[in-house]
Formats: C-alpha cells, sequence, structure tokens
C-alpha cells in the first residue's frame, strides 16, 4: 500500500516538472505598439508605421480606420518575428481619426494597437507681408494676399502655379501693393487655359474654386472698377535707353510706380538675354493705384526685361493706367487682350527692341498705343526697332489719338484693325491718329506703319482719321467689319474674362 503511495506522488512530480519545463519553452503571444498621434490634412495621406513582435512567427495582419480610408502599405514576412507595419491613412474631414491593428501570429495569438490620427482642414489662405528671400510656390488651389509691396528677391525664384488667386491688399502713395520681380530674380507664372493665374483686388470675391467651375470672371466687381491695388512689375537686366532729369545717359532707372527709396526698383544693364522667368495664361485685374501725380503702376510693367524672358497669353483688366508698359529690354511678348484701361492699352519706352504679336485692345481711355523711342545721346542714333502686330482695336469714343508716335519713335506697326471709331456731337472725327505722324514718317530708318484697316461711322472718310500720307500710300483701308483678316486672331483669348463676359462677341470679334 505505502508502495503504491509513493509511486502516485512521484507521478505526480513528475508531471508538474513537465507541465513547467513546457510553460518555460511556450513563445510569449504578439504585441504591436502604435506610434505617437499623427496629423494629417483633409484629402492628404500619411504613413503610420506600427511596431510589433511576434515569437511564434508573424501570420498576418488586419485594420479598421474611423474619419479616413486606410490600407496596409508594408508588412513583415510570414514566420518573421518582429517588424514594422506600415498603413497608408487618408484623411475625410476635420476631426479624431484613428487606426486599430490587430496583429495574428503563427498559433493564432493576436494583439491590437490603436493609432490616433488628428485630422486638419488644408490653409488655403495665406497672407504674404515679408519679400521672398528663397525659392516658394505658391499653390493652385490657393489664395494668396499681398500684404503691401512684395519683392522676389535677387537669386530667388517665386513659381505660381495655375488656378492660384493673388489678391493685393488696398494701398496708395508708397504703400502701393505690388509684386515686383527684381532684377536677378525669377518669376515662373504658368497658368493654363483651363486654370489661369488671377491677379486682382481682395475686394474681388474670386475663388480657386472657382476657376475650377470654369468662371473666371469676378462675381462681384464690374468690368471697369480699377486703381484698386497695384499690380504687376518684372525686372531684367537687358539694355535700356534712358537719360536722367539733368540729361545724362543712364544704363538703369527707378521703374514707374515704385519710390526711390526702394533700392531693389532699378532696372537695366546690358545682357539682351537676361531671363526673368515666364508668365503665360496671367490675368491682371482692377489696379493701376497712384503713388503720385503722374506716377502710377501700369497692370503690367516690363523694366529691362531680357529676351530670355517668356510672356505670352496676357489679360489686363481695368487697370487706372497703362495695361501693359515697356521700359527698354528686348522681350518679346505673344497674345496680349488689354480691357477698359484708363490710359493707353500698350505703352513704349526707352528703346524696347522686342516684339508684341497679337494684340486685342478694347475701350482705352487714352491711345491704343503711346509709342516712345530711346532717350538722351541715343535718340539720334540709327537702331532697331520694336514691332506691333496683329492687333484689333476697338476705340469707342474717348478723343484720344489712335496711334501716338512723334520724330523720336523707332517702331514698325503693321495688320491692325480699328474699329469702333467715333465723331463727336458735331458728327466730326473724334479719334485721330497721331499728331506727329509726319514727324515719325521723315525718319530715315524705314520704320513706318502699314496695313492699317478701319470700319468707319457712316458720313466719314478715312482721311477723317488718318494722315492723307498713308491714305495716297494705300497702308490704310476701310473694311466692313473688324474680322475683315487684318488683326489678331481673337480664338487664342477664349480663356480671358472678358471672352466669357461676352465682351469680345459684343463687339463684333
Amino acid at each position: 500500500m505505502k508502495i503504491l503511495k509513493h509511486t502516485a506522488s512521484l507521478l505526480l512530480v513528475l508531471a508538474l516538472f513537465i507541465s513547467c519545463d513546457d510553460n518555460e519553452n511556450d513563445p510569449n503571444p504578439p504585441s504591436a505598439t502604435a506610434p505617437e498621434t499623427q496629423s494629417v490634412l483633409v484629402g492628404k495621406s500619411v504613413d503610420v508605421t506600427f511596431s510589433v513582435s511576434v515569437d511564434a512567427g508573424y501570420e498576418s495582419a488586419s485594420i479598421s480606420s474611423s474619419n479616413g480610408e486606410a490600407s496596409i502599405s508594408s508588412e513583415p514576412e510570414a514566420g518573421a518575428t518582429s517588424g514594422d507595419i506600415v498603413v497608408n491613412y487618408t484623411g475625410n474631414t476635420a476631426g479624431a481619426g484613428s487606426i486599430e491593428l490587430t496583429v495574428t501570429d503563427t498559433d493564432g495569438l493576436t494583439a491590437e494597437a490603436t493609432a490616433v490620427i488628428n485630422v486638419g482642414e488644408e490653409q488655403k489662405e495665406f497672407v504674404i507681408t515679408e519679400n521672398i528671400t528663397e525659392d516658394t510656390t505658391w499653390e493652385d488651389g490657393k489664395t494668396y494676399v499681398l500684404g503691401g509691396r512684395i519683392i522676389v528677391e535677387p537669386n530667388v525664384t517665386l513659381t505660381i502655379e495655375g488656378g492660384a488667386v493673388v489678391k493685393g491688399e488696398a494701398g496708395s502713395g508708397s504703400n502701393a501693393t505690388t509684386l515686383l520681380v527684381a532684377r536677378d530674380a525669377t518669376l515662373n507664372a504658368n497658368g493654363t487655359a483651363q486654370a489661369p493665374i488671377i491677379f486682382t483686388s481682395v475686394a474681388d470675391e474670386i475663388t480657386p474654386e472657382d476657376i475650377d467651375n470654369g468662371n473666371f470672371g469676378s462675381p462681384n466687381l464690374d468690368e471697369t472698377q480699377s486703381g484698386l491695388w497695384g499690380g504687376v512689375i518684372v525686372l531684367g537686366n537687358a539694355p535700356i535707353s534712358y537719360s536722367d532729369d539733368d540729361g545724362n545717359d543712364q544704363t538703369e532707372a527707378q521703374i514707374e510706380g515704385i519710390p526711390t527709396s526702394e533700392t531693389l526698383a532699378l532696372y537695366g544693364g546690358n545682357d539682351p538675354s537676361d531671363s526673368s522667368g515666364s508668365l503665360t495664361y496671367v490675368t491682371i485685374r482692377h489696379g493701376g493705384t497712384n503713388i503720385g501725380q503722374g506716377n502710377e503702376i501700369n497692370g503690367l510693367s516690363l523694366g529691362g526685361v531680357g529676351n530670355g524672358t517668356t510672356i505670352e497669353n496676357i489679360e489686363v483688366v481695368a487697370n487706372q493706367d497703362d495695361g501693359v508698359e515697356w521700359f527698354g529690354g528686348t522681350v518679346n511678348v505673344t497674345n496680349v487682350l488689354v480691357w477698359n484701361n484708363g490710359d493707353d492699352a500698350l505703352d513704349t519706352d526707352q528703346d524696347w527692341q522686342g516684339t508684341v504679336d497679337n494684340v486685342v485692345t478694347m475701350s482705352p481711355d487714352g491711345s491704343t498705343m503711346e509709342l516712345d523711342g530711346p532717350e538722351g545721346s541715343s535718340a539720334t542714333v540709327s537702331g532697331n526697332a520694336h514691332t506691333i502686330q496683329n492687333v484689333s482695336s476697338y476705340v469707342e469714343t474717348n478723343g484720344s489719338e489712335l496711334i501716338d508716335v512723334d520724330a523720336n519713335t523707332n517702331v514698325n506697326v503693321s495688320n491692325v484693325v480699328f474699329f469702333g471709331l467715333a465723331t463727336d456731337d458735331n458728327g466730326n472725327a473724334d479719334n485721330m491718329f497721331s499728331s506727329d505722324y509726319a514727324d515719325y514718317a521723315s525718319n530715315s530708318n524705314g520704320y513706318a506703319v502699314t496695313s492699317i484697316d478701319a470700319v468707319l461711322p457712316s458720313g466719314t472718310a478715312l482721311a477723317d482719321y488718318f494722315p492723307q500720307s498713308l491714305v495716297d500710300d494705300g497702308e490704310v483701308e476701310e473694311v466692313a467689319d473688324a474680322q475683315s483678316g487684318t488683326g489678331a486672331d481673337t480664338s487664342v483669348f477664349d480663356w480671358t474674362w472678358a471672352s466669357q463676359a461676352g465682351a469680345l462677341s459684343n463687339v463684333g470679334l
């Protein structure tokens, strides 16, 4: 009997020993550790990394998420005893979100961990109050408010994506709001016909969402409201012909519209091929505020800009001063529309030696073109001309000269149609060609105005508006309408506010 008792005790001890030995050799259950709280913007994605320990070997993982979409982008290999599981998470709406991870080992044991995600609204509007001093991108879908005169400083590139809206705060005098691209700086503002870049006033309620929806016109401002902010100024190192107040020739000058205290507002140099970047599919609206008597800001001012710069598909609407003005330089410009500006549509100065091709001007208060040549001692030196060609100009009643030239103007103008010509209350022509045309035409360099068409009011003749010599030479002819063949190809302006508002079709273009 005692033998049986001892045998049972021995078997019990042996069983306990074997049981303890098995527990010591069993692998630990898996564990998973979530990272600290992560942040992501609505509609944007973030990678969230969990660390896992799996003594029995990794088998699988599953996830669920709240306020966002999640998927596993990487995980340990089967049988691995440790590693990372990376989950890609995209936020849905502003607020709290989470990812719940479940890890399973080869024994079927599981572990769970939860990562917390803060989903925030993406910032859509930025107020710019300091100069641009490092390479910067203004993005599609966002609005940038200029809080004053903002300068892209030398050796810095500002990139503006198509679909961005840039708005200028109200300001006048020395506080006039502008975007100024200094010499040796670069502006790459490249929109598209479907997503132009819009420069306008803070009073304009247009948004990037309007652009996305194909609505490029202001929802609240009239197309004639002007002077609400400054404008866009691009400066370069190309040659200019400038004479100071004492009559001394200078190789650089201070750009019009900016106080002389601003040292980064100088332009001019000796590099005809200089590049200031590129501007394409850009519309500039409601600008032209004054900083002083006779010192205004144009819609687009180009000072000493070289022909390494690309400028094409530009619209200027309701600028209080000129639409586009060149101050020397060599840059070429293609496809320009100027609508409802307060002075001249196109203005050239200081021996600009480029070409502007394919232009529509509508309802300028000044001349369609005010064209000047070199200054100082170079004014008497034979030189290259600038060229203006393929222009459709709707004039309306303003009493200004159609093309304003003088004895010093070095320009060749060709293929222009004038329409909307008017008469005064007495039936006399109210829009005259330049009173100084004879002085211009006597130049010995071959500069000339050629191939001009005009749609005349009833009861008037070509000689009522144009110099008799142009009429006699056959360089100006009467046509029935603005689409006679001479003038601009207006189909390239379908993307503009003027086109969307029906202004082109209203005047017969």
